[in-house]
Order: C-alpha cells, then structure tokens, then sequence
C-alpha cells in the first residue's frame, strides 16, 4: 500500500500544542492557521492575551473608539513575527465577495485577515466588523518546516471552529480547541512515541 504524499493543508486549521512542547511562544498555545501551502504557514495565537486592549490599541493609533462592545477585549500576542504590527481577524464582511479593506487575506471558512488601518478606521466610527480578533504578531513557519513540526508531534491538528476564536473566553480556549479531537488535556502525554 502506497502512503499519500500529497501536501497537507492547513488553512483554517487549529494548530494545539503538545505538552511536550516548551518554547515560551507556544506552549499550551492554539494557533489560527490563516495560511498553509507548499511555501510556508502563517497563523494567529489565538489564546495568549498581551498586557493592552483594543482601547489601549486605538489610542496608541490616535483613533477613537466607538464600539463599546470591543473596549475591554484584548490585543493577542500572535506570534514572535513582527510584533510591533497588527493583524485583524474578522468574519468576512460580503462572503464570497472581495474584501472592503485594502489589505485582506481571505481565508475559507468566511474569515478574513486584514492588516491595512482602514479596518480599525471603521471599527473608530462604529461600523467595521462585528466579532474580531486583534494581535500584535504572527506565527510563521517557512517551507517544509511546520510538516516537520508535525511530524516531532509538536501539534495536534483540527478544522477550526470560530466559536473557540470569537465565542470562548481566553482561558477555555485550549480545552475547547481539544475538545474538537475528542480528546482532554489530562489525555495528553509530554512525551512523544514513534511506532
């Protein structure tokens, strides 16, 4: 029997990680997977909150805030990549149609990623998307090296569900995202066995 060796695709995927792994950035972390291909990954830690929210975001940028529903919500550490820049995760606006905002990734699943000041000049006003997710950051991974990743048994992997993302507060985030598999986090071992 042949093994399958087409390219895994990640987009739209949680990325859980295992007890095992220890780096600061991602342990016990649920990554957003915004983007796989053959190229690289890209994605969004979706449970490790920064020590400012989206109040102190929009005055840091000068804008004002009219969304009270967002005033208290966290800014997320998304990963150890550029830091010092936003990205926006948000329910596409006109599903199926292009973005409203100068910078957006699409992403299947009705998500989009946008990294352009137009998004939170409407968010100022009290328009712009409903639910979001604000970081500083992002997670990268170049060609071949997430796959390899896997294959540490750094990560569990499963099709995200946006309720974890905009629904679940911060601190269930990672047992719900296990939950998805089935599994609890007492299930887990921290040490990896290969067959």
């Amino acid at each position: 029997m042949a093994l399958d060796s087409s390219p895994i695709n990640l987009t739209h995927h949680f990325l859980i990680a295992m007890p095992g792994l220890q780096d600061q950035t991602f342990a016990r972390s649920v990554v957003y997977m915004c983007e796989h291909s053959a190229r690289g990954a890209l994605g969004l830690v979706i449970n490790k909150p920064s020590d400012i929210n989206v109040k102190g975001l929009f005055d840091t940028v000068e804008l004002p805030l009219r969304r009270q529903d967002l005033i208290e919500t966290p800014v997320f550490q998304g990963g150890p990549v550029q830091t010092e820049r936003g990205f926006v995760l948000h329910e596409s606006m006109m599903p199926g149609l292009e973005s409203v905002y100068a910078s957006t990734m699409s992403i299947p699943g009705g998500l989009e990623m946008t990294t352009s000041k137009d998004v939170l000049e409407a968010l100022s006003t009290g328009a712009g998307p409903l639910k979001i997710f604000v970081s500083l950051g992002y997670s990268a991974w170049g060609e071949g090296q997430l796959e390899s990743e896997l294959l540490d048994n750094s990560w569990l992997t499963v099709e995200a569900d946006v309720a974890v993302i905009f629904d679940t507060p911060v601190e269930q985030r990672y047992d719900k995202a296990l939950m998805l598999l089935g599994l609890e986090s007492w299930m887990l071992s921290p040490f990896a066995g290969h067959a």
